[in-house]
């Protein structure tokens, strides 16, 4: 990556955080509000990356050139308005008053001081915890962080300790490993090639049909990255980012329910430490790039509870749909029912107010002076004027940022979809596509044995006995109820139920501990939320049944597959929020209660405990050890050479590529065939055959699935390079040419060539 390259990849990243301070919000009591600055900064540039990438491909201009403008028109814009918000913030800062100052928190998990009051602690209903102003100077912000350590405890360092070195360590990995996903050598990556090859987002011809019906939401942030460096030195890194957004936000969700420093603490570590979330981290896989859209959405529903919500976090909310529509469809089924509850609450406020009397002093029913962007107002202005911008309110308004989210959807996904229709006929693609991952049948007895199926890949275990059993236990359950546990109706391909997940391996690593708990705070928030806030019980069980719902519907429209466990990642990272709830609460409880039922709390809080450290160690070991990418050990990224990380996946394929491109490059052909099955890995062949300028090689295939879109003639081509199958290139390959195979790789080249 040259020199240009680097500065051009820093601008997204530099345009992100000045629309950070942008979109901070002006009241000091808004829950977690930098948080919640960073969420809209997310949002605003992700649907401007994808609107950019359907502009731009409209008018077959995706080149550097358009984009490095394109970027550093953002960077522009949000210079401006973080200025703009600069001055403001200065000509009002003698208005501003500073939230009530802490108790020093010095309780840790498992011993310490008291913990400090909950009124005191509690980031969702009360003030800001820390002196707060409109807008922070960084040095402002290192002054917060500063008092923020010196006020915690020693459980709270371990934990940020703890998150802090992943983080960090995950972006190493990051940073020095090539992307060698599965997947991504198939289909995300040859995409973005395409593309940039052929300057527009018009399918093309292809034996691989992922490569144009699997939304492509997360591989157009990767064609930014592409284009803006020349190569894919960066691509891990989104979703590096989108792991980093998803420990803000489910910590921020944490204090909308909620929990003190100390709770949203241990959903953040809880997060961190699943290894799904750490191996994927370093990925150039999708699902962190959906879990981040779903929980931001999650995020604003909740700001709109218990205060009606304004335009602006209407458009975040469309904003978040659409780019969860973009990029993963399955991400939806937790976005519909967060939706769902965002109009039943903002219904029942609409009719609340419809009773109220209006005036100045007129408040919410939970939270006082509530303003169109879901925060506490700070009151009346200097002058005495009431500054609070009008909320959206009434049953028509409420209809109408319900429709408003739609449209913002719709825009940002919009596009897309009508490509795939125009192809297919359908916005769900080619019947292949529509029958091998949704559910065929929905019977009640086949969707218990596929959520049984689901729950025993993703709370799999190294140890086997209880696998097996498990797994047999399933299986004649399902002959009992008259279901065949392998039945391709609810079964993905020809996969064979069961499958071992536990490996460390990131498209497939189960989740026992984040799950159990997961699972065990939903419960308690919805059958006994008392013992986690009081304060809380109403949103402590809408937000319980809406993760719940989203399993549920999760498993009965989802095929069981041996790599469900990244698919259902969404759901996760939006569960970890109640975990770390019943943590906090768990701990408190015992701190609060010492005397009473003692014994009984002690092994429950040393169970937890155990727990947390348990899976410190199962974080810590995906990142040393796990796969495709580690940090030691055989393939470990300081030792293993670029070339060779690619290929991780299969070791033994390196060495054919290389072979075959060489012949191919020797003999001088420019336009090349592409003869290749569905899983096949077509990605190599754009790096090895690029030009020697670092254009676009000429690829053309010489099979295609989409009806519209015949293949090139073999005839045509100066070379054909095959992977997977010798008969079937064989089929395609003109007489008199060669053939050459060596395992899975072959060319093919004319005479005297």
């Amino acid at each position: 990556m040259s020199a240009a390259g680097s500065l051009l990849a820093a601008v997204p990243a530099a345009g992100a955080l000045l629309l950070t301070v942008a979109m901070r919000p002006r009241e000091v009591g808004a829950v977690a509000p930098l948080r919640l600055a960073v969420v809209r900064a997310a949002l605003l540039t992700g649907v401007y990356a994808v609107l950019v990438v359907e502009l731009l491909g409209a008018l077959h201009a995706l080149t550097r050139p358009t984009f490095a403008a394109a970027w550093l028109l953002f960077l522009a814009a949000a210079a401006t308005a973080a200025g703009l918000r600069q001055r403001r913030a200065t000509r009002t800062a003698p208005t501003l008053t500073a939230a009530p100052r802490p108790v020093p928190v010095g309780a840790v998990v498992s011993g310490g001081s008291a913990d400090p009051p909950a009124a005191v602690e509690r980031g969702a209903t009360g003030p800001d915890p820390t002196p707060t102003r409109a807008v922070r100077a960084p040095s402002g912000l290192f002054a917060v962080a500063l008092d923020a350590w010196r006020t915690a405890g020693r459980g709270e360092r371990l934990l940020v300790g703890a998150i802090g070195g992943l983080v960090l360590l995950e972006l190493l990995v990051a940073l020095l490993a090539e992307p060698n996903n599965f997947d991504s050598q198939t289909y995300h990556l040859p995409k973005v090639e395409h593309w940039v090859a052929q300057g527009d987002l018009d399918f093309w011809p292809t034996a691989i049909h992922r490569q144009v019906t699997i939304p492509p939401g997360a591989e157009y942030l990767l064609l930014h990255l592409r284009l803006l460096t020349g190569g894919d030195n960066l691509h891990n890194l989104v979703q590096w980012a989108a792991g980093v957004l998803c420990l803000l936000v489910a910590a921020r969700i944490t204090a909308q329910l909620g929990g003190s420093r100390r709770a949203q603490l241990l959903t953040a570590f809880v997060v961190a430490t699943t290894p799904m979330v750490v191996l994927q981290a370093t990925s150039t896989q999708t699902d962190l790039v959906c879990a981040a859209w779903v929980t931001c959405a999650a995020t604003l529903v909740l700001d709109g509870l218990r205060r009606r919500t304004g335009w602006g976090t209407v458009l975040g909310l469309g904003a978040a749909t659409g780019l969860t529509a973009v990029t993963k469809t399955s991400g939806l089924i937790a976005v519909g029912p967060l939706l769902l509850l965002w109009g039943l609450a903002q219904l029942r406020l609409a009719l609340a107010a419809s009773t109220a009397t209006p005036g100045p002093a007129a408040t919410s029913a939970a939270s006082p002076n509530p303003t169109a962007d879901g925060a506490a107002s700070p009151g009346p202005t200097a002058a005495g004027g009431d500054r609070r911008p009008r909320p959206v309110g009434g049953l028509a308004r409420t209809v109408g940022g319900s429709v408003l989210i739609l449209l913002v959807a719709a825009v940002v996904v919009g596009p897309f979809l009508a490509r795939v229709t125009a192809e297919f006929g359908h916005p769900l693609g080619p019947p292949r596509l529509r029958e091998s991952i949704p559910m065929e049948r929905h019977d009640p007895q086949s969707i218990l044995v596929n959520a049984l199926r689901i729950g025993h890949t993703a709370f799999d275990t190294p140890l086997a006995p209880l696998h097996r059993a498990g797994a047999e236990a399933i299986i004649d359950g399902a002959g009992a109820l008259g279901v065949d546990p392998q039945d391709r109706a609810i079964t993905f391909g020809r996969e064979i139920f069961p499958e071992p997940a536990w490996y460390p391996d990131e498209d497939r690593v189960a989740f026992p501990l984040t799950g159990a708990l997961v699972l065990i705070g939903a419960v308690v928030a919805l059958a006994r939320p008392r013992r986690i806030d009081a304060e809380q019980i109403g949103p402590l069980r809408a937000y319980a049944v809406v993760v719940l719902a989203a399993v549920l519907l999760h498993t009965s429209m989802i095929k069981w597959q041996p790599w469900g466990n990244r698919l259902i990642l969404y759901a996760v990272v939006l569960g970890v929020p109640l975990a770390g709830l019943w943590l906090d609460a768990l701990f408190r409880r015992r701190r609060a209660n010492p005397g009473r039922s003692g014994a009984r709390r002690s092994v429950a809080t040393l169970t937890a405990v155990t727990v947390l450290a348990t899976s410190a160690l199962a974080g810590v070991l995906a990142l040393s050890y796990g796969f495709p990418r580690r940090l030691v050990g055989a393939g470990s990224v300081f030792t293993t050479s670029d070339w060779d990380t690619r290929f991780l996946r299969r070791p033994q394929w390196a060495d054919e590529f290389r072979w075959a491109a060489t012949a191919v490059r020797d003999s001088g052909a420019r336009r090349i065939g592409l003869v290749q099955q569905n899983d096949n890995w077509e990605y190599p062949w754009w790096l090895l055959l690029r030009q020697p300028d670092g254009g676009s090689p000429d690829l053309v295939a010489l099979q295609s699935v989409l009806p519209e879109r015949p293949p090139a003639d073999p005839a045509s081509v100066d070379a054909i390079v095959c992977t997977g199958s010798r008969p079937a290139c064989t089929k395609l390959v003109p007489a008199g040419w060669r053939l050459e195979f060596r395992g899975y790789v072959g060319y093919a080249l004319p005479p005297g060539r």
